[in-house]
């Protein structure tokens, strides 16, 4: 079964989709496919379908809804008289576990190829840390699960992601700085410092780029930018790494920074990187 969550919820098994129209049937794939391998308890999938309003047919219904899941499945699988639906999404004790063969999951590929690249980075590999984590970021259509109702499980789950997705975006733009690529990634930055005008890492990463391709004054005026709108919306002045680095602009002298001139600014919000 190949499974997409990174945007509108697919899942197709002989190439048959098995998605349910239904809401609450949609969560329960939603929230199998993101834990594929794992077994999800019956407590946690009805938390999501429900929320603390339990009511006393949850346990039934919840098998209903199984049920409607295995169906669509089965209807896959038709032509495969070798596999069960049950051999797919699978009754533990205690819960339920989808079983799909490694690598089906796109949310499972990102944070593969997104582990390695921090792992290339954290050695100084930046070649290698901008191509797997932009393969990483190649594999996302659009907001994590942008189709499906989230519950309390799924809404943290879906946060969870896009804040790996906006770290991912982070350090591949900050390996491909250090490869001397801050041209082709200043546009880049300027879409991303229009959209999220709080994110001082962003602004950071476009001063710096600005900076080194020979646009100091730009810099500066991104700076200013961020500063008013810090100012006005939370009352709150840049960090202090942001503040050093904007000294720093002003001397020439980014090496005041650390020997790459990056700053590590703090996260005033969690984003989500829009398409």
């Amino acid at each position: 079964m190949e499974i997409k969550v990174l945007g509108s919820l697919t899942a197709q098994e002989r190439g048959v989709s098995v998605v349910p129209t239904a809401t609450k049937p949609r969560q329960l794939l939603a929230l199998l496919a993101l834990h594929a391998g794992r077994v999800v308890t019956v407590p946690t999938l009805m938390e999501e379908i429900w929320g603390e309003e339990i009511p006393r047919s949850a346990t039934t219904t919840l098998q209903t809804y199984i049920l409607q899941l295995r169906r669509k499945i089965g209807a896959a699988l038709e032509r495969d008289p070798a596999l069960d639906a049950k051999e797919v999404l699978v009754t533990r004790f205690g819960g339920y576990l989808l079983q799909v063969p490694p690598g089906q999951v796109d949310a499972h590929e990102f944070e593969r190829l997104a582990g390695q690249g921090r792992a290339a980075y954290d050695i100084g590999d930046y070649r290698a840390a901008s191509d797997l984590l932009g393969r990483s970021l190649g594999l996302w259509q659009g907001p994590a699960l942008v189709d499906v109702r989230a519950g309390s499980i799924l809404e943290l789950e879906v946060l969870q992601l896009n804040e790996e997705r906006t770290a991912a975006l982070e350090r591949r733009i900050e390996a491909d700085i250090r490869l001397g690529r801050c041209a082709e990634v200043i546009p880049e930055l300027r879409v991303l410092a229009a959209r999220h005008p709080l994110h001082e890492g962003f602004c950071g990463q476009l001063m710096r780029a600005l900076h080194r391709s020979g646009g100091g004054w730009r810099a500066l005026e991104a700076y200013q930018k961020l500063r008013a709108s810090l100012v006005r919306e939370l009352g709150l002045e840049p960090s202090a790494p942001l503040q050093q680095l904007h000294q720093a602009v002003l001397s020439g002298d980014l090496a005041r920074t650390d020997p790459a001139g990056s700053t590590i600014p703090r996260r005033l919000q969690p984003i989500a990187v829009a398409e």
